[in-house]
């Protein structure tokens, strides 16, 4: 596997890997192998930044490590994954359903029967940007994104799926809704699927 680590300023290196699942994986490794020095993991849907305190660990230590870490498979982790109770009834449903050539109902059953994990966070606060191995549900982004998108909303769009944390706009198809918090500044971490978090949806209502 090919991996480049390149500098990011004085205080952090980008590392770059060949797709999602590579990151996803040295991700893992990383994070449950971090040196005293290295004070943030930032993953990406092909990187990790890797943040560090220049007066404990330098470049070259930092890019060693960083090297010789194993990766961890996603399917390892023995964590329990986090509930997501949701209603099946968002307003692209029986289209996203459409496009992938399933029925409304077999959409749900795949949707709730995988395990999902938080890859990263990315254009709001909380938004996970969810994976499924083995599980093919990708469908375009909306070709008008709506001014609008209610929080609590689940939706789709290429290989991942996504819960809104708050309304704001989006282009992505809306499948459903949750009442869960994604994004509390008042918790700790604010954002409940933070990354390497496996997550199952479950169909209420």
């Amino acid at each position: 596997m090919t991996v480049q680590v390149l500098p990011f300023g004085e205080t952090a290196v980008l590392v770059e890997y060949p797709d999602l699942p590579a990151a996803l994986r040295a991700y893992r490794g990383l994070a449950t192998s971090t040196p005293r020095g290295v004070v943030d993991l930032v993953p990406a849907a092909r990187t990790v930044l890797v943040r560090f305190d220049p007066t404990m660990l330098g470049t070259r230590a930092v890019t060693r490590w960083v090297l010789d870490t194993a990766p961890v498979a996603v399917e390892s982790a023995v964590e329990q994954p986090i509930v997501v109770p949701v209603t099946y009834d968002g307003a692209d449903l029986e289209s996203t359903a459409e496009t992938l050539g399933l029925g409304a109902d077999e959409l749900v059953r795949r949707h709730t029967t995988a395990t999902w994990t938080s890859a990263f966070i990315g254009f709001a606060p909380g938004f996970a940007y969810l994976v499924a191995h083995d599980l093919d549900l990708a469908v375009p982004r909306r070709a008008t994104s709506r001014e609008r998108v209610p929080a609590g909303s689940v939706a789709l769009a290429g290989a991942f799926s996504g819960v809104y944390p708050r309304e704001s706009p989006g282009g992505w198809q809306l499948i459903g809704r949750t009442d869960v918090d994604l994004w509390n500044t008042e918790r700790t971490p604010p954002a409940l699927l933070a990354p390497g978090v496996r997550v199952r949806f479950e169909a209420v209502g």
